[in-house]
């Protein structure tokens, strides 16, 4: 019990960013360019017509009125119910978020397999061809807009090389959709043991996952190189270099382990900076997410959508920073959760 305790703490400290983003998000939606009610009446709707759907909605009611009812059916586990696909918000996004989780999260892993050795080799072989290299990825990574990234990769590998299926959504439109299991087809392919299916949702996700790659490529390769530079200058990386330890365990079981902490630091922040390029990126592929639900709803002045995917960002986000403090504990034992 005393090791929860710390996590508890940490989860009630989160509670005011929570009530902090439910306020801003009710408040913005409010003041968004449009009128839901006739949008949704038709350009040919009479004023009576649009008067009966605001009242339907409740949005004939003051501010004060629509944010108490707002929150009381959040309390409820009620998100409300999207106009747009005239389903409850939570079912939409439980149905949609799987899709944007394993885009972003294949990408994050794709970006650490490939930044990470490469922050290291640059750190080892300072200003060397690998170095100047590290750099010349971060600086592209930083510059190019995952839109326009998206975009160019779909014209060479699809409409020039003709290697990639044509980006529309997870699946080819002649495959089948498997059975529900996780959500996420990678492992669901691999659970009902369709190889074919498998093989399929690799050849859809490649792009878009590398598209977000190389987003997240050039933070957390620049920050593994800086990490690594700043302790292997350090007086213990000198000391097990001269008691003649082999130089792997040097640089992994030392200096590595050591410089890892900025390194976890801004995975955090690239997986949220994810979230948020992964609303381009949906859209640039067809991509079924979250993302693209929300940009739907928010073309369309629907206010329930936009506030419960801003809710759940924002949700995930806390739970990832928890997460990140809980891993600092498990990897130096001086940092504490409750410090």
């Amino acid at each position: 019990m005393k090791a929860l305790r710390p996590i508890g703490r940490r989860m009630a400290t989160a509670l005011p960013s929570v009530v902090g983003v439910i306020i801003v998000t009710f408040l913005l939606t409010r003041v968004l360019p449009g009128d839901t009610a006739a949008y949704f009446a038709g350009p040919a709707a009479t004023p009576t017509a649009i008067a009966e759907i605001k009242a339907r909605l409740g949005l004939d009611q003051s501010l004060p009125v629509q944010f108490i009812r707002y929150v009381g059916d959040l309390v409820r586990g009620d998100f409300g119910s999207s106009l747009t696909t005239g389903q409850p918000v939570l079912s939409d996004i439980t149905a949609r978020l799987p899709a944007s989780a394993e885009l972003v999260l294949v990408a994050l892993v794709l970006a650490v397999s490939i930044a990470v050795p490469l922050g290291i080799i640059a750190a080892l072989k300072e200003r060397s061809f690998i170095d100047h290299a590290c750099r010349v990825v971060a600086t592209a990574g930083v510059s190019l807009p995952v839109f326009f990234t998206g975009l160019l990769l779909v014209y060479v590998f699809y409409y020039i090389l003709g290697w990639s299926p044509s980006p529309l959504g997870r699946l080819d439109v002649f495959a089948t959709t498997p059975p529900t299991i996780t959500g996420f087809y990678l492992i669901d392919t691999l659970l009902t043991g369709d190889l074919e299916g498998f093989h399929g949702t690799v050849a859809q996700l490649a792009l878009p996952a590398a598209t977000l790659a190389i987003f997240a490529l050039a933070p957390i390769a620049r920050m593994t190189r800086g990490s690594m530079l700043a302790v292997l200058e350090s007086d213990f990386v000198r000391t097990a270099r001269a008691a003649g330890l082999p130089p792997t365990t040097v640089v992994l079981t030392y200096a590595f382990r050591n410089a890892v902490l900025p390194v976890i630091t801004t995975l955090g922040m690239v997986f949220s900076f994810l979230l948020g390029a992964s609303v381009l990126v949906e859209k640039v592929f067809a991509w079924p997410g979250i993302g693209s639900y929300a940009v739907e709803a928010l073309i369309a002045s629907d206010y329930a959508p936009v506030q419960g995917f801003v809710l759940v960002m924002a949700v995930l986000y806390l739970l990832l920073n928890l997460c990140i403090d809980i891993l600092y504990g498990l990897i130096d034992p001086r940092v504490r959760i409750d410090a």
